[in-house]
């Protein structure tokens, strides 16, 4: 559940730092080394096989002819700022000045991060749902806090209300974070659910922040922002990006929104990480913003077929499907078709019998509970019909 890899001295010895040491090692990149080497499917990773719009691709050309090529503001560029600031007031109501309360980051996970650096002292606790991204307990443990884990349980990634509130009630307590639409489940919270979190965050006097960068691959419901909620606005940190919504991932433009005290807190510590990202592609990203609805309504319509495609061809071999509401991820019950095998197991053993690649749901869980997630696949979707169905003619000839 954590990414990087540190190469130890000759005598074995690390220089890494106790904190970190659990976050050594990844399994995406053991499952992109075995993809590679068995020629296989990579249904892995969550990035998509195909570029987004051209018309996006085309102005961050154009900037960079242009010359828009060195630092842009720390906070990031005008355009950006004020398109973030537009989107979130279209879309939900949220009224934000781009000059304070909107924070440009590389990517949402240096979002994640630099909001948990900024915002705990060593021993806080944050309360976070598993499974959970692999980065979270990872960016906590960076800022020397501690996860207070709530379970997700299928097979639609309900949690008990008690163990949530007795996880917030906790003196060191410090925030609640929170990822809806959620990765690796594709949960979308409901109403009910973001009322039970908020209700806590203002009984505790808890922030939260939340990770949104799915919010406009919705397929099922519809996404809710926490800080539309009442009491909500001015201690929600809301962060999301341009990667997901326009398929251009290694763009990393991501951004924080939120009241202007906590967006200062987090670009101290911001500044000091990558202190600006490119302005070529903030510019475009900028432009996706103000798209038509439509056209971003359009990425979702096509992605949940995708979704179906391989959810459905999962379920004829004999897998149990937790279709998921939203996001590049379906996540699957190996235990029908391969009884007594771990996911580890399962997915160590894929690429070379079937020439497909998948990853363990086990990482998303806390390592310390190791029977959690034991027989649970992660899959995206996130590629083209064809290689989906040649995933799925692979997985029936090999008789996974």
């Amino acid at each position: 559940m954590a990414a990087g890899t540190i190469v130890a001295v000759a005598t074995g010895e690390s220089h890494l730092a106790r904190r970190l040491q659990p976050f050594t090692t990844t399994i995406f990149a053991t499952m992109s080394e075995l993809a590679t080497a068995t020629d296989s499917v990579n249904l892995g990773q969550g990035f998509p096989d195909t570029d987004g719009p051209d018309e996006l691709r085309e102005i961050a050309v154009a900037a960079i002819r242009a010359g828009r090529n060195q630092y842009p503001p720390s906070a990031g560029i005008p355009e950006l700022r004020r398109a973030v600031a537009d989107h979130q007031r279209a879309w939900y109501d949220l009224d934000l000045d781009p000059e304070s309360e909107v924070l440009v980051t590389v990517g949402a996970t240096e979002a994640i991060a630099a909001t948990l650096l900024a915002l705990c002292e060593p021993g806080d606790e944050v309360v976070m749902f598993e499974p959970s991204y692999d980065s979270y307990a990872a960016c906590a443990s960076m800022a020397g806090a501690v996860p207070r884990l709530v379970r997700l349980h299928p097979p639609h990634w309900t949690f008990d209300p008690d163990e949530l509130a007795a996880a917030a009630a906790g003196p060191r307590v410090k925030l609640v974070l929170l990822n809806s639409p959620h990765n690796p489940t594709g949960k979308v919270f409901s109403p009910e659910e973001l009322g039970q979190v908020a209700a806590l965050c203002t009984a505790h006097d808890l922030l939260a922040v939340t990770d949104e960068v799915y919010e406009h691959l919705v397929f099922d419901g519809s996404h809710v922002p926490l800080a539309t909620l009442p009491g909500m606005r001015d201690r929600t940190l809301t962060i999301s990006s341009g990667g997901k919504t326009f398929s251009f991932t290694g763009w990393k433009v991501g951004w924080v929104t939120a009241a202007p005290p906590l967006v200062a807190a987090v670009r101290a510590a911001k500044q000091f990480l990558t202190y600006t990202s490119p302005a070529p592609f903030q510019l475009a990203i900028a432009h996706g913003l103000g798209l038509p609805p439509a056209a971003l309504d359009a990425a979702a319509t096509e992605l949940a077929a995708k979704r179906d495609l391989l959810c459905d061809g999962l379920d004829a071999l004999g897998y149990e499907v937790y279709r998921p509401a939203a996001t590049y991820f379906a996540t699957t019950d190996i235990a029908p078709v391969a009884p007594g095998q771990s996911a580890h197991e399962f997915c160590l053993a894929l690429p070379e019998r079937c020439g497909v690649v998948a990853i363990p749901s086990s990482v998303f869980y806390d390592p310390a509970t190791p029977d959690a997630g034991r027989t649970l696949v992660r899959w995206a979707f996130c590629k083209r019909d064809r290689v989906l169905r040649d995933a799925l003619a692979r997985l029936a000839s090999g008789g996974a």
